[in-house]
């Protein structure tokens, strides 16, 4: 039976009421304190809404859920290595990017920015890399605080600020699990006899299995990605026996490009791979929170850093394999045109009926994909306040899945926009998030060493004032729109490459806000002493 350690040990009486509990061993008897004195009952009111959520969070104990939201998780409280160990965290992060949306980003490459195999391959791969770096760090800081990585923020940025990163986080998440329900329905539409199944029933099956994973929790939740990589990892192997004999290895779609068009294709190109690693770093905490406090943060580094670039990697360049493809295969370019899930249904057709049911794994991989963010979503909601605080994770869960499932119904039809617009215009913001908690870090908290009080994650008096973080990332942002390059909008810097400009938005986001912080900081320190 999987139940996460933070539950306390409840015994329901079997009276008829559901609400009356007997205390566990060594426990106080309920309305005394810890001293056998007596203090004030709360209201029992059938009305009061606390009562319900009361009610809900021991009937998620009793069915074991986990029920523990952006509370710290105390050092007494985590679990052994023996039970979850470092190739765990290499087999989630593995599990986790090894999926059909890092293939679709791989087509790209060659048939958004018109880059041939071997450009689009290498910067696939060493943007994703220079992504993956900040995001290993991150999840360094799961065991060392216990706290998950938006109440990290709150060190960073402050009370008030952090809610900005919160309400943007979420975005991030709910925006992925769109994309990902979007090309799970896609897959599922394109491997149903003659498009039987439509896209919108598929993002719902999608969505749902998602909601049930995510639901159950943390245990839950690091089972299934132990094991999930195994087929995922053999039917992208088949794909590529398949289908790499018809990859355009030597083609050129660049042909007839200026220079400058092509440089701010490369660059564009390797931002976008960049950000789409980038962006889990908004996570990387929250899923090794139960680890020891003493675990050693370079293996922690090295398991997360290894397992995020082996995926990405592999899915990356099958996905440019498939991509440059569609030059040379007119039945890959209109299966394309329908959908990026019919190209990848298209390119299994070699196989049959078998590879109907490998495109209906690949398609149930995204799976793997979703439950981070949605599990993740579930827990940030509460970190918008107090308030929010006092409503159960499951119920937070929910909206999380339910909001882009609808969107993701509604937006079906334009993913390719969705892909290149939404994945570089998060990738800005988290950047310079990422300068700012570098910063923090080692020059205010490691070099004039004034540590981190963990337990002050929800005691707004001893966190940080903001104005310096906020100031900072207000000053990156203006810094990242003057170098964007997007569809709708090319800044004047970036367009200074060419007539379509090359994203350096990441790279001065980053560098602007770094610059920023360190004075505003210093004189924040100065002036309020924290």
């Amino acid at each position: 039976m999987l139940s996460p350690d933070c539950f306390r040990d409840l015994r329901l009486i079997s009276t008829g009421d559901d609400d009356k509990v007997r205390p566990a061993e060594g426990e106080a008897p309920r309305g005394m304190d810890k001293n056998g004195q007596a203090y004030p009952e709360p209201s029992t009111s059938e009305n009061t809404p606390k009562r319900y959520l009361t009610r809900i969070e021991r009937t998620l104990m009793l069915y074991n859920v986990e029920a523990r939201g952006i509370q710290r998780v105390s050092p007494e409280d985590r679990h052994d290595m023996s039970k979850l160990g470092f190739m765990q965290i290499f087999l989630l992060w593995f599990s986790i990017n090894l999926e059909a949306v890092v293939l679709a980003l791989g087509f790209l490459g060659p048939i958004v920015y018109y880059l041939p195999f071997r450009d689009s391959a290498l910067l696939a791969v060493f943007g994703s890399i220079v992504g993956i770096l900040p995001v290993a760090y991150i999840a360094t800081f799961g065991p060392r605080s216990g706290n998950r990585t938006m109440i990290l923020t709150r060190y960073i940025t402050g009370w008030y600020p952090s809610k900005l990163i919160v309400v943007l986080t979420l975005i991030i998440f709910l925006g992925y699990l769109l994309i990902d329900g979007v090309v799970g329905g896609q897959i599922l539409s394109a491997v149903s006899s003659n498009g039987s199944l439509s896209v919108i029933v598929g993002i719902v099956i999608v969505c749902v299995i998602t909601w049930v994973v995510s639901t159950f929790g943390y245990s839950v939740f690091h089972l299934y990605e132990r094991y999930a990589w195994l087929p995922q990892l053999i039917v992208l192997s088949l794909l590529a026996g398949v289908a790499g004999p018809k990859f355009d290895l030597y083609g050129n779609p660049s042909a007839g490009l200026s220079a400058n068009v092509i440089a701010g294709n490369r660059l564009s190109f390797f931002s976008l791979c960049l950000a789409s690693q980038i962006t889990y770093a908004q996570g990387a905490a929250d899923f090794f929170v139960y680890y020891p406090v003493n675990v050693s943060r370079t293996k922690v580094f090295i398991a997360t850093f290894a397992g995020l670039t082996l995926s990405s990697a592999y899915a990356l360049v099958v996905g440019v394999g498939l991509g440059s493809g569609t030059a040379t295969n007119p039945s890959w370019m209109e299966a394309y045109n329908v959908s990026q899930g019919a190209l990848i249904v298209e390119a299994f057709r070699p196989l049959g009926s078998f590879g109907s049911f490998c495109s209906v794994i690949v398609s149930l991989s995204l799976i793997g994909n979703m439950v981070p963010p949605t599990y993740a979503s579930g827990i940030d909601f509460q970190a918008l306040g107090r308030y929010w605080e006092k409503v159960p994770r499951i119920i937070w869960n929910t909206v999380a899945i339910v909001i882009p499932m609808v969107c993701a119904i509604a937006g079906r039809g334009h993913l390719a926009e969705i892909f290149t617009n939404f994945l570089a215009l998060m990738g800005y913001w988290v950047s310079i998030w990422i300068a700012i908690v570098l910063e923090e870090h080692f020059l205010f908290r490691k070099w004039l060493g004034r540590g981190w009080d963990w337990e002050a994650w929800n005691d707004r008096t001893k966190l940080p004032i903001g104005i310096a973080a906020l100031v900072a990332f207000l000053v990156g942002w203006v810094g990242a729109i003057l170098c964007m390059a997007q569809v709708w909008y090319v800044g004047p810097l970036a367009g200074l490459i060419s007539q379509y400009g090359g994203d350096m938005g990441n790279y001065v986001g980053f560098a602007w806000a770094a610059i920023v912080f360190p004075p505003l900081r210093y004189w924040e320190l100065r002036k309020f002493g924290r």
